[in-house]
């Protein structure tokens, strides 16, 4: 449920910032085998849509307007990934859409977007190998991402609770953020502690407070 929820939030949020054939696109090109890829890979890993963007225009080096299923803004790279689906349509494509399929894919290349395709059968059969390639690229291009896999969900709120408050983060803060009792806050910080998420900001022999660690902040940049 909490997907179908994140997910509606991120389908509007970006159709009331367009319009014209920017917003048609969205609505006609954003189907089930997108939201297959951002249910079954997208967000068993990184657990938010933060500088993921659907059916995204983009301009080759010869000044041809195409539409990307995403593409993943997050500086330095530029990331674009596309889903194939195997059905009458796609076995259908005649000769002159195939080889415009690939000239796609070589412009965006040249103009130094990332490209990675992905089937839906891979995302609907065999999500643990399309997770592991996103995995990857997390890990090859914006750092030491391993410990994203392993985090829980209860995890991965509490980090990004640490991330966005200024101060350092108590348990008394993320019992109320969460609706939990002081005692397991308590036991969420120290697991991210350990897993090198979050550090102390006081205390030695009893932390009484966290910062976010580097480590964890790559997370949310």
């Amino acid at each position: 449920m909490e997907f179908v929820k994140e997910h509606e939030n991120f389908v509007r949020f970006h159709e009331e910032k367009r319009s014209g054939e920017r917003l048609r696109r969205l609505k006609e090109g954003h189907g089930h085998a997108e939201k297959q890829f951002m249910q079954q890979i997208w967000w068993p890993l990184i657990g938010h849509f933060l500088h993921l963007h659907p059916e995204y225009e983009v301009r080759d080096f010869q000044d041809n307007t195409r539409f990307v299923d995403f593409v993943y803004l997050r500086p330095p790279h530029r990331i674009c990934f596309e889903i194939d689906g195997y059905g009458p349509h796609a076995r259908d494509v005649d000769r002159s859409r195939f080889g415009d399929n690939l000239m796609r894919q070589n412009q965006l290349v040249l103009d130094e977007w990332k490209v990675f395709r992905f089937s839906l059968d891979d995302i609907t059969q065999h999500p643990r190998r399309c997770q592991q390639v996103v995995l990857n690229i997390m890990a090859r291009w914006y750092g030491d991402q391993t410990q994203l896999i392993s985090l829980t969900h209860r995890e991965k709120e509490i980090a990004r609770l640490a991330a966005n408050t200024v101060d350092p983060l108590k348990p008394h803060v993320v019992a109320e953020h969460l609706g939990i009792r002081v005692e397991h806050a308590r036991k969420w910080l120290h697991s991210l502690h350990s897993k090198g998420i979050i550090k102390p900001a006081s205390g030695e022999q009893r932390i009484r407070s966290y910062i976010l660690d580097p480590k964890g902040r790559n997370l949310f940049i």
